[in-house]
C-alpha cells in the first residue's frame, strides 16, 4: 500500500491551487467540473493533491463544508489487488461508499472504489493498471519527493478504537505508542504502520482539555487529518526556497539548539544552516549521520487546523548497509509542541500561567 491522491475540501479550488502554487511549489496540472464542483489537480514529484469547492448546494463538497473548515476529506491509497481489499473492508463491516469501478485512460487504466474511514473522512482504493501516476514534471527539480505519514486527530477516549479499525479494516499494524506531555497539555499518540509499502498514519488523541489537538477537534468540529509530512532530501534548501515564496513556519527558540549542541556529540557539516532554517533535528546515538530533520507551518487555511511538516530522512551506512532515520522525531516531540502551545497562547486558546 501507498499513498495515493490527496483529496482537499475548499471554497474555493482555483484560489487554493494558487496557494499550493505559489506557497509551495506545486504544478498546476489540470482543472475540471460537473454541474455542482468544480476541481483543481496539483502535484509535486510523485505527490499528487486535489482540490474540489462547491459550485451549487448539491455539491458533496458544499455538504462537508457545513460541518467542516476546508481540509483533507479523502486520503487515498494505492492497493495491488482492490478487489482483495474491498472484500477485506466490507467483512469487517466498512461502508462501502462507491462500488469498484474501472477508469480507461491513454496509456493505461486503473479501478478505484471509496470507502468510509474514521469520522466523515473517506478513502480512496487504487488499483493502477499500467498507467504513471502524474504526468511529466518539468524541468525544475520537485521540491518534495513523496509523502512521508498523514496524521489523524480522533477524539480523546477513542484511540483505541480508531487504532483497531484501520488495523481490521485496511490492515494497518501499530508500531510505536508515544505520550507526550509538556508543562501545559498533553496528548497520546499511536503509530500505524502498513506492512505492505510501508504507509504510516499516526494517530493522536487528547490527553488535556487545553491541548493542540483538542483546539484542532474543536475547530474543525470533530475527527480528521491534522496534518501531512512531505519529504525531501534537501530540507534546508527547500526550506529556504518556501521561505522566500512567503510560506510560515512555526518559530523555533536559538536556546533549542544551544541546549541540543550541549547534549550531543555529533553535529552535521551544515549545522549552522540547520540552526538558520529553524528546522528541529533527531537522530539515534547509534547512527548520529541518520539524522531527522523537521520543520512545520503554521497552519494553511484560516481555521487552526490543517498544517504541513516538511522532513528528511538523511542515510548513512552502517556494516556496509545504508540506514535511513525512522521514527518521527520523539526527541523533537516536547520542543514541537512547545511552540504549538506558544501559537494557541497568541490565538489565546491556552492560558500562559
Amino acid at each position: 500500500m501507498e499513498f495515493d491522491r490527496i483529496h482537499f475540501y475548499t471554497e474555493d479550488a482555483a484560489v487554493s491551487r494558487d496557494r499550493f502554487v505559489s506557497k509551495l511549489g506545486f504544478q498546476s496540472t489540470t482543472g475540471y467540473s460537473n454541474s455542482h464542483t468544480h476541481t483543481e489537480v496539483v502535484n509535486s514529484g510523485n505527490i499528487c493533491f486535489v482540490l474540489s469547492s462547491p459550485l451549487t448546494p448539491a455539491s458533496p463538497v458544499a455538504s462537508w463544508l457545513k460541518l467542516h473548515p476546508p481540509g483533507i476529506a479523502d486520503v487515498g491509497f494505492r492497493v495491488k489487488n482492490i478487489e482483495l481489499a474491498i472484500a477485506r473492508a466490507a467483512a469487517e463491516g466498512a461502508k462501502v461508499l462507491e462500488p469498484i469501478q474501472k477508469d480507461l485512460k491513454v496509456g493505461g487504466s486503473f479501478k478505484r472504489a471509496k470507502i468510509a474511514g474514521w469520522g466523515d473522512l473517506s478513502h480512496t482504493l487504487i488499483e493502477r493498471i499500467g498507467e504513471n501516476l502524474l504526468p511529466p514534471n518539468s524541468p525544475e527539480l520537485p521540491l518534495f519527493t513523496k509523502i512521508d505519514h498523514v496524521v489523524l486527530n480522533v477524539e480523546t477516549g477513542d484511540l483505541d478504537s480508531a487504532v483497531n479499525w484501520y488495523q481490521k479494516i485496511l490492515g494497518f499494524q501499530p508500531q510505536q505508542n508515544f505520550d507526550i506531555q509538556t508543562e501545559k497539555s498533553a496528548l497520546r499518540s499511536r503509530v500505524m504502520v502498513h506492512a505492505e509499502g510501508g504507509v504510516q498514519l499516526p494517530i493522536n488523541e487528547s490527553a488535556s482539555p487545553n491541548s493542540q489537538i483538542q483546539e484542532f477537534l474543536d475547530a474543525n468540529q470533530g475527527p480528521g487529518i491534522q496534518h501531512m509530512a512531505l519529504q525531501t532530501d534537501r530540507i534546508v534548501g527547500v526550506v529556504a526556497d518556501l521561505r522566500s515564496r512567503g510560506l510560515p513556519f512555526l518559530p523555533v527558540p536559538s536556546t533549542y539548539y544551544s541546549e541540543l549542541q550541549q547534549r550531543q556529540h555529533y553535529l552535521p557539516a551544515d549545522w549552522p544552516e540547520i540552526a538558520d532554517s529553524q528546522v528541529l533535528v533527531d537522530w539515534q546515538k547509534e547512527t548520529p549521520e541518520a539524522m531527522l530533520l523537521q520543520i512545520f507551518t503554521q497552519p494553511i487555511f484560516a481555521e487552526p487546523t490543517f498544517f504541513f511538516e516538511i522532513i528528511e530522512r538523511r542515510v548513512t551506512l552502517v556494516n556496509g548497509k545504508q540506514v535511513q532515520a525512522g521514527g518521527f522525531g520523539a526527541g523533537n516531540f516536547r520542543a514541537l509542541f512547545e511552540a504549538i502551545e506558544r501559537e494557541q497562547m497568541k490565538r489565546g486558546s491556552l492560558k500562559n500561567d
